[in-house]
């Protein structure tokens, strides 16, 4: 896919050197098609490292992408510039005319407040509010998954007795899905929290689809019915040593960490981790790009139909239902 993104974006040089198709700021404006646009509200402090994950697996689609990446206007981030921010960064005050085809919402390090005692949950509980009227649909990863679950539906997020963190296996519960469309019956979900969500409370919501469970990390794939709200509340945009450095700096602190499960050959550190997700992350997002942004948002999106429905039930067994 081509991304469309600032031609200085630190990302847009690292994505080049991977044979990722970025197109240059001049050649989209001569290009006759309207890009996909997709707003990403990058709540993680290290947010250049956030860029170049979540737009490499953007790229995987013959589709043109126009991305907007948006930081909390009642925030003070301190671990990345002024300057970064004020070149490449919006904030919600700029766009909350504007309507976009997709919205992505990250995770943060913040998951051990309250959600209400998080500076800048007004602000954010206003682009969720925002994104039912004016988004097609809205991919939230981690605690952005917590947020938006408790924030659309209710549902707490609840204090693990140890952080989890490592690799963990997964199954579909729903194969005809065409979210996990071409998801093998087994795959693996990178995990780094300390909270989780009670799977009895989200089944318990008839507006939500358990799509992929962990038999330890939890329901870990939900989705509204009409496909407009997506929940991972795992981090598939990790790279190979995301977790490997979230290791180290807790060692660092003095957390006295344990050592991420499944992710290590042979659980030694000293060793180059497994890079065992790469495969399903493309497939999550080429999925999630396809079906539901694309083949769901009108020409004009001014058009967003807000009474989107799922697909019809009783196909035959081979075709993808919703």
């Amino acid at each position: 896919m081509p991304i469309r993104i600032p031609d200085n974006l630190p990302a847009s040089s690292i994505l080049s050197n991977e044979n990722v198709f970025v197109i240059k700021e001049r050649m989209a404006y001569h290009q006759d098609i309207r890009p996909l646009k997709i707003a990403i509200v990058n709540l993680m402090p290290t947010k250049v490292v956030t860029e170049t994950q979540l737009l490499r697996l953007l790229s995987n689609s013959p589709l043109q992408v126009e991305i907007t990446f948006l930081h909390p206007e009642s925030y003070i981030s301190k671990h990345v510039s002024e300057s970064h921010l004020s070149e490449f960064y919006k904030v919600f005050s700029d766009i909350k005319h504007e309507k976009f085809d997709g919205l992505i919402i990250t995770g943060a390090p913040v998951e051990l407040l309250d959600f209400k005692d998080v500076e800048y949950w007004d602000e954010l509980c206003e682009i969720m509010e925002w994104s039912k009227s004016n988004v097609t649909t809205t991919l939230h990863i981690c605690w952005g998954a917590q947020a938006g679950l408790y924030y659309h539906y209710g549902i707490n997020k609840y204090l693990l007795p140890k952080k989890l963190t490592g690799v963990y296996q997964h199954r579909p519960c729903n194969k005809r899905a065409r979210l996990l469309r071409g998801f093998d019956d087994k795959f693996y979900i990178p995990h780094s929290r300390y909270t989780y969500n009670d799977i009895k409370e989200i089944e318990s919501v008839e507006d939500l689809d358990i799509m992929a469970m962990s038999d330890i990390a939890g329901a870990s794939i939900i989705a509204s019915k009409d496909r407009r709200k997506i929940f991972v509340s795992g981090h598939l945009e990790y790279d190979r040593e995301t977790i490997k450095l979230e290791y180290e700096r807790d060692i660092a602190k003095g957390l006295n960490p344990d050592v991420p499960q499944n992710y290590f050959p042979n659980d030694d550190p000293t060793k180059k981790p497994y890079h065992q997700w790469r495969s399903h992350a493309y497939l999550l997002y080429g999925n999630w790009l396809n079906y539901y942004v694309y083949q769901a948002t009108p020409y004009n999106l001014d058009e967003i139909d807000l009474t989107f429905k799922p697909e019809k039930k009783g196909a035959s067994e081979n075709e993808e239902l919703i």
